[in-house]
């Protein structure tokens, strides 16, 4: 069973081989559960979630528990771990029961999610911990600066955390002003925090209006 796709060599295949071998395989053959990946995939969870947050606590230091909290989500959720598992070939290694084969275990999203997770503990156990931090650094990891465009561009969720932060009530947005024709449409709209403006922006519609709005506010709380 080759392991040069994951990009460690193990001194144990062993492990490599309990990691891709799904629960439908050991029923069908009569063999103890213990031989599936079900313990493996336990522990490379926790080995997955220790090494994402770490990474995020220090590559962002000035941020909230809040974006960690969500960006470790997207990371670590099953269809980032399915994605990582089709791009390195995890599907076609796997060893599954006859009736998980037909019905399309090899490109099922929980399936896949597991198996990297059990192939993360099986690095772990052969390799250590530095071994693990380099294969999920190349095959997850990769993306944090994908995903913090995405939610740094969320200036209504970061307001929110803010003002939260202060014991302030939830922002109220209103729309303000609307310019110009149907098909040109410009919308400006105001942010108040506990009664107060906070800040205004304008947008070609009223969502777009809203986070331009919730940006000032965003950078006038932080200065």
């Amino acid at each position: 069973m080759t392991d040069n796709r994951l990009g460690y060599k193990f001194k144990n295949p062993k492990l490599l081989e309990t990691a891709l071998t799904h629960s439908s395989y050991v029923n069908e053959n009569g063999l103890d559960r213990i031989h599936c990946n079900e313990r493996l995939e336990f522990l490379g969870d926790s080995i997955l979630g220790y090494i994402t947050a770490e990474y995020l606590f220090y590559r962002n230091p000035d941020v909230s528990e809040g974006y960690l909290t969500k960006t470790r989500s997207i990371l670590v959720r099953e269809e980032s771990l399915a994605s990582a598992s089709l791009a390195l070939g995890i599907g076609n290694m796997l060893r599954l029961g006859k009736g998980e084969e037909q019905s399309g275990g090899r490109t099922r999203p929980s399936i896949l999610a597991d198996a990297f997770e059990a192939a993360l503990a099986a690095i772990f156990l052969d390799g250590g911990m530095d071994a693990a931090k380099l294969f999920v650094y190349k095959n997850i990891l990769r993306r944090e600066r994908e995903i913090k465009n995405v939610i740094g561009g969320d200036y209504k969720t970061q307001l929110q955390e803010i003002v939260q932060a202060h014991g302030h009530s939830s922002p109220q947005y209103s729309i303000i002003k609307e310019i110009g024709p149907d098909h040109e449409r410009v919308f400006t709209a105001e942010v108040f925090i506990s009664g107060v403006s906070a800040g205004i922006g304008s947008g070609k519609t009223k969502k777009d209006a809203e986070q331009s709005a919730a940006k000032s506010a965003v950078n006038t709380l932080k200065i």
